[in-house]
């Protein structure tokens, strides 16, 4: 515990990152607050299922003290990977055993409330969007936001995934397109309203590619199911095919004709969706991205390394969130907390991004997702 007076800490963004740092903050007896620019925890959809691992994910639950919440919300069944061709042949098929607990699925949103619930009352101030981080290095650092509010912090954590504001007292490093897009498809009350889709997908994870196209179903908790159509695109080739994303039966009508050879199974996570589509092109950090250490200003998460979606984006923030709370709890000043957690997470995650440099290429190949490899892995 620190001897020096106690810092001033604030986190910007309350995504599981944010959210995970000032959970094991809290329970070292540091105060902490986290910004986050949406009005309430209910503004807007929190995204789909995560994957959260035994080696990174989960270790930050356990010293957050929520693992065993975790798996008591989670949903290990969605660990059930399928991997077919386009004409809708199984190639493999991976059942979790009973008690698999390696990277057992959890909706965002659970997520996300069961870390806030777990925070002391009034941690997280709504509606505060930060415009900048001000100040001299040696701080206090001043955070103006949106609503012409100031506050002055010890210690600024980026914690605000891919278009960051922190980190540009940090870098100059913006993400880069990666000239692939996904589109975003929803599904609900499946086994009611799509039960050939459930069936198809079954309790976790279906996917088919084909070298230019790859479609990636995926089951949510509450009868949902996500599709993520994948295609080697412009970013914005929806405005450039003269569209707009509330345009649904025109970009489906599009979608049909470069899918025209795919199983009338796969068509139908085309057609039957239940509302617009959700435009996501994928961004990356230039490889590796790293900044000259500064006493007063950090990132976690995809703000110090936003990599292409393969499943290691949540569970790198939440290792990096514990890591960074615990050198904090147990280094006597910032400035050496910063530093010891800089230099084990800038390491790591320049490995990381170098493994999954060019990654969404991969998405679309025909051996990826190469689930027989990863369970063989295990």
């Amino acid at each position: 515990m620190p001897t020096t007076p106690t810092p001033r800490i604030a986190i910007i963004g309350a995504g599981p990152g944010g959210l995970t740092c000032a959970r094991v903050l809290q329970r070292h007896g540091l105060p902490v607050t986290v910004h986050d620019r949406d009005p309430g925890p209910g503004a807007r959809d929190q995204g789909g299922t995560l994957d959260l691992h035994e080696d990174n994910g989960q270790l930050a639950l356990r010293e957050a003290g929520l693992l065993d919440d975790f798996h008591r919300l989670s949903r290990p069944e969605g660990q059930e990977m399928r991997q077919l061709d386009p004409a809708g042949t199984v190639l493999f098929h991976h059942t979790p055993e009973e008690g698999e607990r390696f990277k057992p699925e959890i909706d965002r949103g659970v997520l996300r409330d069961l870390l806030l619930a777990s925070l002391e009352p009034g941690t997280v101030r709504w509606g505060h969007t930060l415009r900048a981080v001000e100040g001299p290095a040696a701080g206090p650092r001043r955070l103006r936001f949106a609503d012409g509010t100031v506050t002055e912090a010890d210690l600024v954590i980026g914690a605000d995934g891919a278009w960051s504001t922190v980190r540009r007292a940090l870098s100059d490093a913006t993400p880069r397109y990666s000239g692939v897009s996904f589109l975003e498809a929803w599904f609900h009350d499946v086994e009611n309203a799509h039960p050939d889709i459930a069936a198809f997908v079954g309790q976790g994870s279906a996917a088919a590619a084909d070298g230019d196209r790859c479609l990636f179903a995926q089951r949510n908790g509450g009868g949902h199911i996500r599709v993520y159509i994948i295609q080697r695109e412009a970013a914005d080739w929806i405005t450039r095919a003269g569209l707009t994303i509330e345009q649904t039966d025109k970009i489906r009508a599009r979608l049909l004709d470069r899918f025209t050879d795919w199983s009338p199974r796969f068509r139908r996570m085309l057609t039957d969706n239940d509302g617009r589509y959700v435009d996501r092109p994928i961004y990356a950090l230039p490889v590796p991205h790293t900044w000259q250490h500064n006493p007063t200003v950090t990132l976690l998460g995809d703000a110090a390394h936003l990599m292409p979606p393969l499943g290691v984006g949540v569970n790198l923030a939440m290792l990096d969130a514990c890591d960074l709370a615990l050198a904090l709890a147990n280094h006597d000043k910032v400035d050496d907390a910063v530093r010891a957690y800089e230099q084990t997470m800038l390491p790591r995650a320049a490995e990381m991004q170098k493994r999954l440099d060019g990654g969404a290429e991969e998405l679309l190949s025909t051996d990826l997702p190469d689930f027989a490899t990863e369970a063989g892995s295990r």
